[in-house]
């Protein structure tokens, strides 16, 4: 779920974002992060590259350099974050994001069921061979539809042997498994034994087997919550519901700690991740918007007062995550509203509102375990607006000439060359 559908009290205003993004049809989608270099070298690169057709492309192969995984830790950028995106490939290829971008996109982010199909596998496959040849990182998103239970001992080693094979293939892999466990729209949601269980049994078959990968826990923001009335809301007198009553009323409100009931403990967790989108003002979203000053860090550290509700009861996930627990945070999704035909502010003036929040070198010196930051680059139907939201930022000439000339130079971008398997 992504953005302020998530500080939502109604239930009717929840968002499915995975069902309106893919109709649990579960399609592998790419996005990509990056590691720095210059327009000029990138476009002339690529362009060359396209140019020389599939046979010169085989002749060239062997001259590539080795491609060289790092172990999990040695992912993690010293300072500054990674810059990603979530691609529609099927509107524009990799190259193409990363000629429009001036940079080489490194992290990837794909989706997948789990455990997943013999065609999810051949697109995970075929996100291999792009993300070495155009990315670097694969940020693997899994969503065990069938639910908890089908996470079994044979089917993580399964998952465990595959993520190795990606990383001699040249490709790191970060596994965002069962994102979002503390909504109530998924078949994983607010069970966090049976979570807990499930994502340590992953973690640590991961680390075992597959050293070039790791492990991202990333809840749903925490406004709204418990978010009643959703499918698989816990149910009053379960252990569940128990142990989400964190502060022991019998009742579970925003009062109850969003977060802690699902964190899976130090050792199984490498990254931690919350997804934050401005979808507008106030519900119901679709007017053009401007966001609020400072609702990105007010949103990331649970102080958030404004047109959406009052979430100042939320724990302050940065602090207590990235800091107390030391572990490096990402935003795996992020991108402000524009319905284009809808009246209200420009889209270059609502994009630009919110990139500069994310952009911003306070944030930078301020939120020093802020490690990733993913742009959300789909032009499609929202259901929740009833009608198309263009979440880009390099489709519109304006747009991308601005929000290139607005990268900031702490943000961290994927290597130039390609490289190929040892």
């Amino acid at each position: 779920m992504s953005g302020e559908e998530a500080t939502s009290k109604d239930p009717a205003r929840r968002r499915f974002t995975r069902a309106s993004l893919k109709d649990f049809a579960l399609p592998v989608v790419i996005a990509v992060a990056a590691a720095g270099i210059g327009i000029a070298s990138i476009a002339n690169g690529l362009a060359s590259r396209d140019q020389a057709g599939q046979d010169n492309a085989a002749q060239a192969a062997p001259t590539l350099p080795r491609c060289e995984v790092p172990d999990r830790k040695s992912q993690v950028p010293a300072s500054g974050a990674l810059f990603g995106v979530n691609l529609d490939l099927h509107a524009k290829p990799l190259s193409q994001y990363a000629a429009d971008l001036g940079h080489k996109p490194a992290v990837s982010v794909s989706f997948a069921g789990f455990p997943y199909t013999a065609e999810e596998k051949a697109h995970l496959d075929q996100a291999v061979t792009q993300i070495r040849a155009d990315g670097q990182t694969m940020l693997l998103t899994l969503e065990p539809m069938q639910g908890l239970g089908a996470v079994t001992d044979e089917a993580v080693a399964a998952l465990a042997a595959d993520l190795a094979s990606f990383n001699d293939d040249g490709v790191p892999v970060i596994v965002r498994f069962a994102h979002e466990m503390n909504g109530s729209w998924y078949p994983w949601s607010q069970q966090p034994a049976a979570y807990v269980d499930a994502f340590t049994r992953m973690a640590k078959a991961v680390h075992s087997t597959a050293p070039g990968s790791s492990m991202m826990w990333a809840p749903n923001y925490g406004g709204g919550y418990p978010f009643a009335g959703g499918q698989y809301e816990a149910k009053r007198d379960t252990a569940d519901f128990t142990a989400l009553d964190t502060d022991g009323d019998g009742t579970v409100t925003m009062a109850d700690d969003s977060y802690a009931p699902y964190y899976p403990g130090d050792d199984a967790v490498d990254w931690v991740g919350m997804s934050l989108y401005h979808w507008g003002a106030k519900y119901p979203w679709g007017e053009n918007e401007l966001p609020e000053a400072n609702k990105f860090k007010d949103q990331l550290t649970g102080n958030y007062v404004g047109a959406n509700g009052d979430d100042s009861l939320l724990p302050d996930f940065y602090h207590v995550y990235g800091q107390d627990h030391g572990k490096p945070v990402a935003i795996p999704e992020s991108a402000a509203l524009f319905a284009p035909g809808t009246a209200g502010a420009a889209e270059l003036d609502i994009k630009r509102a919110w990139w500069e929040q994310l952009f911003s070198p306070d944030l930078a010196t301020g939120f020093p375990q802020l490690k990733m930051i993913n742009w959300f680059e789909w032009d499609k139907n929202e259901v929740e607006v009833k009608g198309r939201v263009d979440w880009t930022v390099t489709n519109t000439p304006a747009v991308r000439e601005a929000f290139t000339a607005a990268l900031p130079d702490w943000f961290r971008y994927g290597p130039a060359e390609s490289c190929q398997p040892g």
